[in-house]
């Protein structure tokens, strides 16, 4: 009872002494979707294992291989582990602490203090041994917030493991393509020598025969050293786009050696929307965790708000404490105490006020990279839709280029064997020919890389649960 007066008549003053709180609230406000332009459209659904739509069962193997051994999903993932431990430890500083702490010293006594003589001035062993009890009451909720803070802080560690997989099978798509690309412009070129040689050889008969004179043997050459370019290129291209392959899957340049000629088609369609979709900032695993740092500087703020407020902790001990080893286990050596420890910030020059308006700025700060964030994502996903339209339609006049020419090659041979057109001719329309089928090449190619670059940008066929849904963080202030 004396105890429990005690306390109540210095929690008082002490509670009224308390250093002012401010009143600092973040500035910024979460952008959402209606504030950049999203149309309610009915969303596009993204399947998680998109890629399998390509058809390609050697794709599907690398992408399960780069699922699996990624050293960046390994790091997020370790992450993720250690994030999950904050919360246990967090936890734990709402739960009495125990300890416990044994000494025992042969130590001389000064005579000239507490202890008279003999014990004065001579050598003796003092002995301690003691189990500690503490408590803190957590008052203020400072202990719940961290614990709070730790759940959101292993939430945001969560999804930037589910956004880091995201990206991931969109960089190995779009790497896997790019071999495709390699494979195909290499077919193409191997063509080209292969007929360029014939007609090398064809022309050089019919000089041998007096049919013909070396400006036709030098064209036939060119176009020939032209189509060897372009597969040594192409060969060049394939051996990088292997060696990405090789690096996302975290294996060494070896592993293309167990890889064939992709079979996926490269104007394969994806299902994609012509508009982006409301819902584009809550299928977002990057933006979600953006959101989730937004609450977790929010929760420093609240955090910091603590330090202005008394901690109060319960503190007990039990133990015996006795001059010499054997009289440590006497019932005369037991000691013991159990009382409240109070701490109370009345001044501090201006520190704990510092430290709680710079997480209010470093709430500010997560938002505005929230924003920042979302802002970069609905460009991403525009610039993305922008391109599929424009490849689709550059694709079709490629289409009809290409056609043009092989007419025009065709022709052209009927007219030198007419007399009508001379080897210039044939030599530039063949020129125009490779490189108009290598373009359409590139432009299948790119019109592929675009099209999962806006499934992607999308979500790329992250889920979220109900209660990630809901595009922005709340307000500050809210």
């Amino acid at each position: 009872m004396a105890m429990a007066l005690t306390f109540s008549l210095l929690a008082g003053p002490m509670l009224a002494g308390c250093a002012a709180l401010p009143h600092d609230r973040p500035q910024l406000k979460p952008r959402e979707a209606a504030d950049l332009g999203l149309t309610n459209t009915a969303p596009v659904p993204v399947a998680a294992d998109w890629w399998q739509a390509l058809g390609d069962p050697q794709l599907d193997r690398i992408m399960a291989d780069a699922l699996a051994g990624n050293p960046s999903l390994d790091e997020a993932a370790a992450r993720l582990r250690m994030a999950g431990q904050l919360i246990a430890s967090a936890r734990s500083g709402l739960l009495p602490q125990v300890s416990a702490d044994a000494s025992a010293m042969d130590q001389r006594l000064s005579n000239r203090y507490i202890y008279p003589a003999p014990l004065g001035g001579s050598w003796t062993w003092i002995s301690n041994a003691q189990a500690n009890l503490d408590w803190s009451l957590d008052l203020a909720g400072r202990q719940k917030e961290l614990v709070l803070a730790a759940k959101v802080y292993t939430h945001a560690n969560e999804l930037q493991l589910a956004a880091a997989r995201v990206a991931l099978a969109g960089n190995v798509a779009q790497a896997y393509v790019n071999f495709a690309r390699a494979e195909e412009q290499a077919r193409i070129a191997r063509e080209f020598v292969a007929s360029r040689s014939a007609s090398l050889r064809i022309v050089t008969g019919r000089r041998d025969a007096g049919l013909g004179n070396e400006f036709d043997i030098a064209s036939a050459r060119t176009l020939q050293s032209e189509a060897e370019q372009a597969l040594t290129r192409a060969l060049g291209a394939r051996a990088l786009a292997v060696h990405a392959l090789a690096a996302l899957v975290g294996r060494g340049p070896d592993y293309g050696a167990g890889l064939t000629a992709p079979t996926l088609a490269l104007d394969k369609a994806l299902p994609v929307p012509e508009t982006l979709p409301a819902d584009l900032l809550a299928r977002r695993a990057d933006l979600l965790a953006a959101r989730e740092q937004v609450k977790l500087a929010m929760a420093g703020e609240k955090i910091a708000k603590t330090d202005f407020y008394p901690n109060v902790n319960l503190r007990a001990f039990v133990g015996a404490q006795a001059l010499g080893i054997g009289s440590l286990f006497t019932g005369s050596a037991l000691t013991g105490g159990f009382g409240p420890a109070i701490h109370l910030p009345i001044f501090s020059g201006g520190a704990i006020r510092a430290q709680y308006r710079q997480a209010v700025a470093g709430a500010d700060i997560a938002i505005a990279q929230y924003n920042k964030a979302v802002v970069g994502a609905v460009r991403e996903a525009a610039d993305a839709l922008s391109g599929v339209d424009t490849n689709r339609a550059d694709a079709r006049q490629q289409a009809e280029i290409l056609a043009g020419l092989e007419k025009t090659v065709s022709l052209d041979k009927v007219r030198l064997q007419s007399g009508l057109s001379t080897n210039l001719d044939v030599l530039s329309a063949g020129e125009r020919l490779l490189a108009a089928r290598q373009a359409q090449v590139d432009l299948a190619a790119d019109g592929a890389v675009k099209r999962i670059q806006l499934l992607i940008a999308l979500g790329g066929g992250f889920a979220p649960i109900p209660d990630q849904q809901a595009g922005a963080p709340a307000p500050a202030g809210k």
